[in-house]
């Protein structure tokens, strides 16, 4: 909400398939203003699956991330790196190297901003190619303005909470329906008394690329 009360929107069985979306993907991705407004642990505590918890990455151009954040309590045991800026402080991404985080520099955009591109493209040539997205509003949005979504797993509760919400979504500013992006429905179902729905980037179907599980 925009109180920032998160806990809980979707039920048990929601959050619980969420964490076996962990342990399926190679590494989870989020942004700055997650790890700072919900300190997130961002690994899979599902019985039997913990070992399976996957890379932890974090987009921080200016390397705000807190000393105390419960992603770098337990770094050494869950590898976890932050891409930034090759401008961003030495001395802090020193720090957050000696807790044994990697720290990975990527491309500037024109506006500043970490190249999200360049960004994916370091993680790729380091081997990850299943990302699981859990950031905010406006890394989502970002992601999807640069065309760099190939799936939506969405998540719906059944409560409203209107205004009082925050956007899963960012503005995207498309110029228009013609620049929405894109996107076919592959499943849906009722998980717990939510519901999940499963969509794919309408780009991948037509190039005839087949359905990943």
């Amino acid at each position: 909400t925009a109180s920032g009360e998160s806990r809980w929107i979707t039920g048990s069985a929601a959050r619980e398939r969420a964490h076996l979306l962990r342990a399926t993907h190679d590494a989870i991705l989020v942004g700055t203003e997650t790890v700072l407004a919900d300190d997130p642990q961002l690994t899979c505590r599902l019985p039997g699956l913990a070992g399976r918890s996957p890379l932890r990455v974090v987009l921080d151009r200016q390397l705000r991330i807190p000393p105390s954040a419960r992603l770098l309590a337990d770094a050494r045991q869950v590898p976890t790196w932050i891409v930034t800026l090759g401008s961003s402080d030495p001395a802090r991404q020193e720090l957050f190297r000696k807790a044994g985080i990697e720290v990975i520099a990527a491309e500037p955009d024109a506006a500043g901003l970490i190249d999200l591109s360049s960004a994916l493209g370091l993680l790729g040539d380091r081997g990850l190619t299943r990302l699981l997205v859990e950031g905010g509003g406006r890394l989502a949005a970002a992601l999807l303005r640069a065309d760099l979504v190939d799936r939506l797993v969405w998540f719906h509760a059944p409560l409203l909470l209107g205004s009082d919400g925050i956007p899963a979504v960012a503005g995207l500013d498309p110029n228009g329906l013609a620049g929405m992006p894109r996107f076919e429905q592959l499943a849906t179902e009722f998980v717990g008394e939510d519901v999940m729905t499963v969509f794919r980037a309408r780009r991948l179907a037509e190039d005839g690329r087949p359905e990943q599980r």
